[in-house]
């Protein structure tokens, strides 16, 4: 009871402890080292084809189609995105965090 005498009885005391551990606590909030966007590697892999001369509407049919529902079957894909213009197919593979790149890119 005494401890909590000190305070009661001390208001400019309790104040200025209060303020000290506020500004304590703005400077050591300013000072902490948070990124608003962290950097974050996602694990992927492009895959990417020619066909030299071929129409993009081509790529995707006959090149890009049959790539995706191979690469599709690998275990930890997340997402798959593909892109195809002149003579040429790209697909970007984006894997879980937990699947071994190195691995993935084997299979």
């Amino acid at each position: 009871m005494r401890f909590f005498a000190l305070f009661i009885y001390r208001p400019v005391a309790t104040i200025l402890i209060a303020a000290a551990i506020t500004l304590c606590g703005i400077l050591g909030f300013r000072l902490l080292p948070v990124a608003p966007l962290p950097q974050v590697d996602f694990p992927v892999i492009m895959v990417s084809a020619s066909l030299p001369g071929a129409s993009p509407e081509t790529m995707a049919s006959s090149v890009a189609t049959p790539l995706e529902r191979s690469l599709g079957r690998i275990a930890g894909v997340n997402e798959m995105t593909s892109s195809s213009s002149l003579g040429s197919t790209r697909i970007i593979l984006e894997f879980n965090f937990d699947r071994d790149i190195n691995g993935a890119a084997r299979d």
